[in-house]
């Protein structure tokens, strides 16, 4: 087996299909819609913004547009046909087939590279990887083809990969496309979100998560609803949970803060046990997500009146953010958990100890919020 088989793509999630192989688009049917609609109108924008939180289907949608619009340059029926209605092109056509095997000419990918000496992928899009885009489409296309560009995403370029991109974008060759997927795009530069059209994707309601995931071949025996909450309607989120039993823990620190304050320290001490070593990093983020993930909930029930969603959320909320000083103290509180794992990560502090010191933290916030309930305020 090649080098080239064996590295790792960072545009894909670990053991579900890339999606260049995903035929079906689910749940963006509006964005598939409006791009449609702005080539059958003969007004496509040569860059379009895809946006929205990570793993909805913006890759998805990508993959759909790039392999649409090739096979209409291979359709010689295409100009005397009817508008399409869909965006679909199936397995057994022959752009299926090359996009999915990344031998398209017509096609580009840009997205982090393989660091060679260091033997790991890149942890941002270079300025040589849009120098490779720029040289793509300085070539000729093929009859007169589309020449289509996927970045996926154009959040982990750096500085200098953004500049190039602009230049690009504002100089952009005859009958180009670029998709830019981003995660966001409120941190891109303004010059770039200003030269594209943008293509917003939504969060995925349960139904459409549970298809998702049973077209990725993934198992959906499971407390969707819950799923779905957690994961904010992410298919990569939800993949996520799964893989690391998040659902599970996820309830085992509810009934843990519902002991706050003098939370059960053995238990917090084996949670906190649990994430130390080498070998334990996913459990461990895993753990400080779903921590600052509950603590949040808990200050948004507070500030919105309600309770979450999840059962063990609301007598949590009820004794402990049931008013909006509550509330401000769980915000404040996820906002300096959030910098202090952030430090600690930097500094390479030991996970069992952050975690510790987190749930102190969190026992002396269950504190003063207390306080403030049977003062009934």
């Amino acid at each position: 087996m090649s080098d080239a088989e064996t590295t790792p793509e960072p545009d894909r999630i670990d053991n579900v299909p890339h999606p260049r192989v995903t035929e079906r688009l689910l749940g963006q049917e509006q964005a598939a819609a409006a791009f449609l609609d702005a080539y059958n109108q003969g007004r496509l924008h040569h860059a379009w913004l895809i946006t929205g939180p990570k793993g909805i289907g913006k890759a998805t949608l990508a993959w759909n547009i790039a392999r649409f619009l090739l096979a209409q340059d291979a359709d010689a029926d295409a100009l005397f046909s009817a508008p399409p209605d869909s965006l679909h092109i199936g397995p057994d056509n022959p752009v299926f087939h090359r996009v999915a095997a990344l031998s398209e000419p017509g096609l580009f990918l840009c997205r982090r590279g393989w660091d060679e000496k260091k033997k790991k992928l890149k942890t941002v899009i270079t300025v040589d990887e849009v120098r490779k885009l720029k040289a793509f489409f300085a070539l000729s296309a093929t009859e007169g083809g589309w020449r289509i560009a996927i970045v996926d995403a154009v959040d982990e370029m750096n500085p200098s990969a953004e500049n190039a991109l602009l230049k690009i974008l504002e100089e952009p060759p005859a009958k180009t496309l670029i998709l830019l997927a981003s995660h966001q795009p409120a941190k891109l530069l303004p010059t770039i979100r200003s030269r594209c059209r943008e293509l917003r994707c939504q969060p995925l309601p349960p139904d459409t998560l549970q298809q998702v995931m049973q077209q990725a071949g993934l198992d959906t025996d499971t407390d969707f609803a819950a799923l779905t909450e957690l994961s904010g309607g992410s298919a990569a989120e939800a993949i996520n949970l799964l893989a690391n039993d998040g659902l599970a823990l996820y309830h085992d620190i509810l009934s843990l803060l519902a002991t706050a304050p003098r939370m059960n320290r053995p238990r917090i001490t084996a949670l906190a046990d649990s994430c130390g070593g080498g070998t334990a990093k996913a459990r461990y983020d895993m753990v400080v997500h779903l921590l600052t993930l509950a603590l949040s909930r808990l200050a948004l029930a507070g500030a919105k009146g309600g309770s979450g969603d999840i059962a063990a959320e609301a007598s949590l909320a009820a004794r402990l953010s049931a008013n909006a000083r509550q509330a401000q103290i769980w915000a404040v509180l996820v906002q300096e958990i959030t910098a202090r794992i952030d430090h600690a990560r930097a500094v390479n502090l030991d996970p069992a100890m952050v975690i510790l010191d987190t749930f102190i933290k969190i026992d002396s916030a269950a504190g003063r919020a207390s306080l403030l309930s049977s003062q009934g305020r």
